[in-house]
């Protein structure tokens, strides 16, 4: 009897001895994960810090290059700004250069005209050669997109007419209608550049 008491408690003490074991094996195993767990996490923020630095060196490049591009196309655009007012200076300097080339011809025949009424006889020649300088200047002006407003016997429309006055009608026909121009009005291609002056009849 004895003897097997004295083996139970042999057994009753190994199984203390291996459960006082235990809890230090366990905790080296759960040091080891907790250091290979510290390992994995450093090396993931390194990784992650290392991918930022190169996202934001690859910001820094484009960032660079859209400045660039952006102070090229001012800059073009402050030339492009610059000649355009210059042109457009020069263009309000001559723009009328090539009209105004095209009527010296016109005075070169009325200095001739002028000159010829000193020594005229005959009348009729020179009242036709004034028509023949008013017919080439009339023809000019309709080269270059000028024409006249139609004015005796047309309806009387303000779009196109300046009334002066207004006189009794010569006839029923006329009555409201443009009977005499004082001045004559002129197109420039399909815009009115001066009104007709004209005397309506009641």
């Amino acid at each position: 009897m004895e003897d097997k008491d004295d083996k139970t408690l042999e057994q009753e003490e190994a199984k203390k001895e291996a459960t006082k074991e235990e809890p230090k094996s366990t905790k080296k195993v759960e040091k080891k994960e907790s250091g290979t767990r510290k390992k994995t996490t450093s090396k993931r923020k390194a990784s992650a810090t290392t991918q930022l630095k190169k996202q934001l060196e690859e910001s820094n490049i484009k960032l660079a290059e859209i400045h660039d591009r952006y102070l090229r196309l001012s800059a073009e655009y402050d030339n492009y700004r610059k000649r355009t007012l210059k042109e457009k200076m020069e263009l309000t300097k001559t723009g009328g250069e090539q009209v105004l080339i095209n009527i010296l011809p016109v005075i070169d025949n009325l200095e001739r005209a002028i000159g010829s009424v000193k020594e005229a006889k005959d009348v009729s020649a020179m009242k036709e050669g004034i028509e023949l300088i008013y017919n080439k200047f009339v023809e000019y002006l309709s080269q270059n997109g000028v024409k006249e407003i139609a004015g005796i016997g047309e309806a009387f429309d303000t779009d196109k007419h300046e009334a002066i006055t207004k006189i009794p009608a010569p006839s029923k026909e006329l009555k409201g209608k443009v009977v005499d121009v004082i001045e004559k009005g002129y197109y420039l291609h399909d815009k009115i550049i001066r009104y007709s002056k004209v005397v309506i009849g009641e």
